[in-house]
């Protein structure tokens, strides 16, 4: 009978019987009515049987693995017993994910769904809809038939959320990408402010090649994307021709259409990658949208080629600042840094590369300080490094200018005031910036011989620590001190005609302070993460 509200109410929640049984699972038992070697879980097989095991090839057995907690079934052989036997033991297993399944209780998920059974009404369309290389079950409002599709009202606007699909005046922007098997599939649509890059295999037909429509540059700007009061037209931005050797040439013009055809038994202008640029403003307005192509020639012999995909999102106004890690950084990459100018309640100054990254000095063949200004080279996370130059003091030599001419040479012209703690700390994150601490020690005096002296920056000694952060299961690197030293001695005024040769150095180095686990201690991986900014991509 139907649930009245008093009663679903009253009702307490529970969750349903579980629907496998881990003790009568068995992915190893492929022998009808016959024991399979090693397979400890086989109801085939007996004692005898068992004890000429040398392993068990499947010794847990689990049911879902994204349940939070369930049970499991452990084999093993006992290889001291005489002779050798099967131990099966039931446990209770914990996941440590923190996203994890606390109960199944979708209950339609738990039943399989019975297939449409063809007919002659319904065979057409389940040969549109599974008859290809890939299929997909988009809703019904992705349809790619454009008799079905309504214009979209004149005055409506369009503002797009991250991961929606870019709407386009008959259907949505394709960005084509591997589904079931590495084929081509076109009906996978790009998301807003979802950088993606893609690569699949497309069935070719040189005989074919100019009614194929993925191969034709029009498959891809043919159709307008929908902005605010107007539609924007995808701009073709460059078009590069590569050869059957793999040499690739930029076209001086980018208008001139290139269509495939067949020319000497090869399709000519076939396109092998497609790079979309979508700019867009802060609230969600797409304002421009360009394409950049890669076309080439294809063999009769050839039955497939592989196509590359990838799209990228702007704001106007500004520059695209490269990411170090999503979220935390990867080793190699370079750690990312920045300023706070007067006024602004965050770090900024992300104007260029050179000026986002945390750099040192950078060594050259001559070892000439003085020569070497300029010379920067990228701190890279997780890299220990050294470098250095040196110094020829002669007694003609002011001791203020050089001084700040030394300091340049080691710190560069602008040393960043903060670091990001994340390799994709955004600039208005006030909390994803640590700031520099610089401190200055001095050394011992060099020269004696007069009595004027001045102190001169001789090294910089960078220590940034970090630490493992977030989940037990997948750590993310997290900055969260940096130290810069710089370290002066004191020289004297040198005889005239005398010189002297200083070294200096500078250096990076990692400091994991990360607390390792209390032996025997068991405990739930912390919820105080960062998430990767596309983790919930298709979902909003």
């Amino acid at each position: 009978p139907a649930d009245t509200p008093d009663t679903a109410q009253a009702r307490p929640r529970s969750a349903p019987a579980p629907v496998t049984d881990v003790a009568k699972l068995c992915v190893c038992d492929l022998l009808v009515a016959q024991c399979d070697v090693n397979c400890c879980c086989d109801p085939d097989c007996s004692a005898d049987d068992f004890s000429l095991f040398t392993t068990c090839s499947v010794p847990v057995v689990t049911g879902d693995s994204q349940l939070c907690s369930q049970k499991a079934a452990v084999y093993s052989l006992d290889v001291e017993a005489n002779p050798p036997e099967r131990i099966f033991k039931l446990i209770d297993q914990v996941n440590p994910s923190i996203f994890c399944i606390h109960a199944t209780n979708y209950k339609q998920a738990l039943y399989l769904k019975s297939s449409e059974i063809p007919t002659p009404e319904n065979f057409d369309r389940l040969l549109d809809k599974f008859g290809g290389v890939g299929f997909s079950a988009e809703p019904e409002s992705w349809n790619l038939d454009t008799d079905a599709q309504n214009p979209p009202d004149a005055n409506e606007t369009y503002r797009y959320e991250y991961g929606v699909p870019v709407q386009t005046e008959d259907a949505f922007l394709r960005l084509p990408s591997p589904v079931v098997s590495s084929w081509c599939s076109d009906a996978n649509p790009a998301g807003f402010l979802v950088n993606q890059a893609t690569k699949c295999i497309r069935s070719v037909s040189v005989e074919k090649c100019d009614s194929i429509q993925a191969l034709s540059m029009l498959f891809y700007i043919n159709s307008s994307i929908l902005a605010s009061v107007f539609q924007v037209n995808i701009t073709v931005q460059s078009v590069v021709v590569q050869s059957q050797n793999g040499m690739r040439t930029l076209l001086n013009s980018s208008d001139v259409l290139r269509l495939p055809m067949v020319l000497d038994e090869l399709c000519i202008n076939a396109v092998l990658g497609v790079n979309y640029h979508i700019t867009h403003t802060d609230t969600g307005e797409i304002t421009e949208a360009a394409a950049a192509f890669v076309l080439g020639a294809i063999s009769k012999e050839a039955l497939s080629i592989e196509q590359s995909f990838e799209i990228n999102f702007t704001q106007e106004n500004t520059q695209p600042v490269p990411l170090s890690g999503n979220p935390g950084y990867v080793v190699g990459l370079p750690v990312r840094a920045g300023f706070r100018p007067q006024g602004y309640p965050f770090p900024a100054g992300f104007l260029s590369n050179k000026h986002s990254q945390l750099t040192i000095l950078q060594s050259t063949s001559t070892q000439d300080c003085l020569a070497a200004q300029g010379a920067r080279a990228p701190v890279l996370f997780g890299y220990n490094m050294i470098s250095g130059c040196k110094l020829r003091i002669t007694a003609a030599v002011k001791c203020q200018p050089l001084a700040q001419t030394l300091l340049d040479v080691l710190k560069g012209q602008s040393f960043p005031e903060y670091v990001a703690s994340f390799g994709n700390s955004q600039a208005q994150d006030v909390l994803d910036w640590v700031p520099i601490t610089q401190l200055h020690i001095s050394e011992q005096m060099i020269s004696n011989t007069l009595q004027s002296s001045c102190q001169i920056p001789v090294s910089l000694g960078i220590e940034v620590k970090w630490t493992k952060y977030g989940s037990l299961v997948n750590p993310q690197a997290r900055i969260v001190n940096v130290t810069a030293t710089i370290t002066t001695t004191t020289l004297k005024q040198l005889p005239s005609g005398r010189e002297r040769i200083i070294p200096v150095t500078s250096s990076v180095v990692f400091t994991d302070i990360s607390s390792p686990a209390e032996p025997g201690y068991k405990a739930w991986p912390t919820i105080n993460i960062k998430l990767p900014f596309d983790f919930f991509y298709p979902f909003v």
